[in-house]
């Protein structure tokens, strides 16, 4: 069994490639859930949907979200009726499925309950959980003031400067009902190449879960969103530099060495083995760029094989 940690687009890439390789019923992916939003009265759960809007196979393929095809009709009639500003964009097809989740939220269902009936509906096998049941949105605190993470990145396209992170009611929160067992019975645990601040960062935050990481029996992997000193998606560099942080693998390897056993960056970061090694036991330099479906296979081939 195989459990990983995600975000969003970048961390999807990775588990289509992953199912690829091992039966998808062996996975279970535990979710960042920070990004969530309520927007038109909708709860919305960006990750949760690009992780199983990808394993479906249905996922918009150039934009890495939202679904293929889709139209955009109800949004253009929101915006008309409220005169406002259009920044987060919500296909048609996508509407049913924020419009469901509503539902079954308002219904007295949880998260995880309704996760995972929207992944089985999309014949997805792989197990898809919420960190936590609770909501607990990220909010940027920047040189503009405090914004949600979706206005920072989606409405103000990461410019303003991140002074710091606050995780909303994350002292309360729990993990969802499976997370620790999933963590607890893997053979193996991989944490996907995501922002480590706002994707990572806030399934980190959630109490008990970095005990939990540290506890468990299984091998614990991390692969660096950070290629070159640049994020390949997102805005994971500017904001460890707006954080005053190196921006490199070695400071990602830094952010996760109190639970993790082996490292894994690209190629093109070679020269970074040696320092990170006096970080993390093991490191493994591969091609980390999933630029195709091939490259998605084989970062993930590499992946287990380093873990198992």
């Amino acid at each position: 069994m195989i459990t990983a940690l995600a975000g969003g687009v970048g961390a999807s890439k990775f588990l289509d490639g992953l199912c690829r390789i091992i039966p998808p019923e062996e996975l279970t992916i535990i979710v960042n859930t920070g990004d969530d939003i309520h927007m038109f009265g909708l709860y919305i759960a960006p990750d949760l949907d690009i992780v199983t809007y990808t394993l479906a196979g249905i996922v918009n393929p150039t934009m890495g979200w939202g679904i293929d095809g889709d139209t955009f009709n109800c949004i253009d009639s929101l915006v008309a009726y409220t005169g406002g500003e259009r920044w987060f964009n919500l296909g048609d097809r996508d509407l049913a499925t924020h419009i469901y989740r509503t539902q079954l939220l308002n219904e007295g269902r949880t998260l995880s309950e309704v996760a995972d009936l929207i992944r089985r509906s999309h014949g997805v096998a792989a197990r898809i959980l919420p960190m936590t049941d609770a909501h607990t949105p990220t909010t940027i605190v920047s040189d503009e003031g405090d914004l949600h993470f979706q206005e920072y990145l989606v409405r103000r396209r990461a410019q303003p400067k991140v002074m710091g992170l606050r995780f909303e009611n994350i002292g309360s929160a729990k993990p969802a009902p499976g997370v620790a067992e999933a963590i607890r019975q893997a053979e193996a645990i991989i944490v996907c190449p995501s922002n480590p601040l706002i994707s990572i960062g806030p399934i980190l935050a959630v109490p008990g879960m970095r005990d939990l990481l540290k506890q468990t029996s299984a091998r614990v992997g991390a692969i660096s969103p950070i290629v070159g000193g640049a994020s390949l998606k997102g805005p994971s560099d500017r904001m460890l530099a707006d954080l005053g942080m190196e921006v490199s693998a070695r400071q990602v390897a830094e952010l996760y060495s109190d639970f993790i056993d082996i490292f894994i960056l690209d190629l093109q970061d070679a020269e970074l083995t040696f320092e990170i090694e006096k970080i993390v036991s093991e490191v493994v330099c591969t091609d980390t760029v999933m630029s195709d479906g091939e490259k998605r296979t084989a970062l993930a081939r590499a992946t287990l094989a380093a873990l198992m």
